[in-house]
């Protein structure tokens, strides 16, 4: 049986790979552990080798996780949909949020920051692939929601998050991957804070990385499957 810590070894050099094959600075590509729905030992295995970054989509199960492995430092995402009566939640003890979609919950979040913490770092989620039963604001609206992120005094815009639609053959997955990266690139010009292209699960992380991903996010190829 294959371990959580060799899992791990196998994504990272699947990055370097990936890095080396498509012109990407080596390390330029951080993997964010989804950790949803998984036991909190193997949570604290992926800690022990080396793993920083863990991701959650449901807020009281994650807040039990970070209740329970605060001594670990570890840095914790948001990667979920937000409902608005989750957001103070969300703003109180996350590190990291992906998926603001709209303005209402950019104005909670930030309005709910506590009074000395750092500003939440944010992503803006685009529904690049224009599915009804996704979240994620059009690509026509990311440039106003992430002005108002910007703007926002205690949430800091470092970048976009897409799930698109799923595909198996690379070319499909890299057309979808490239309209996020153009857009991407166009913000950058204008919000320096931008430094994060989150996209790339485990069945289409190369090509989100062939289309310049800075953070993928990997559940099941380190963990194995969820229990149900």
């Amino acid at each position: 049986m294959i371990s959580i810590t060799e899992n791990i070894q196998g994504v990272l050099a699947d990055i370097q790979r990936c890095e080396a094959l498509y012109g990407r600075q080596s390390g330029s590509v951080k993997l964010l552990a989804v950790s949803k729905k998984q036991e909190i030992e193997k949570i604290m295995e992926a800690a022990a080798a080396g793993l920083s970054d863990f991701g959650e989509n449901y807020l009281q199960e994650g807040l039990e996780k970070i209740r329970q492995l605060a001594d670990l430092n570890l840095t914790w995402h948001f990667i979920g949909p937000i409902q608005s009566n989750k957001t103070r939640g969300i703003s109180e003890h996350f590190d990291w949020v992906h998926s603001v979609d709209r303005e209402s919950i950019a104005q909670r979040l930030n309005n709910q920051r506590p009074a000395g913490h750092p500003p939440l770092n944010t992503c803006v989620q685009v529904n690049i692939s224009n599915e009804t039963a996704k979240s994620g604001t059009s690509l026509d609206s990311t440039r106003a929601i992430c002005e108002l992120v910007n703007d926002l005094p205690h949430l800091n815009l470092r970048g976009l998050m897409a799930i698109p639609a799923a595909h198996t053959e690379i070319t499909e997955q890299r057309a979808s991957f490239s309209a996020l990266a153009r857009t991407y690139k166009r913000l950058q010009t204008d919000f320096p804070s931008m430094d994060t292209l989150s996209m790339g699960m485990s069945g289409d992380f190369e090509a989100a990385i062939a289309e310049g991903s800075t953070m993928i996010r990997i559940g099941t190829g380190l963990f194995g499957q969820r229990p149900s």
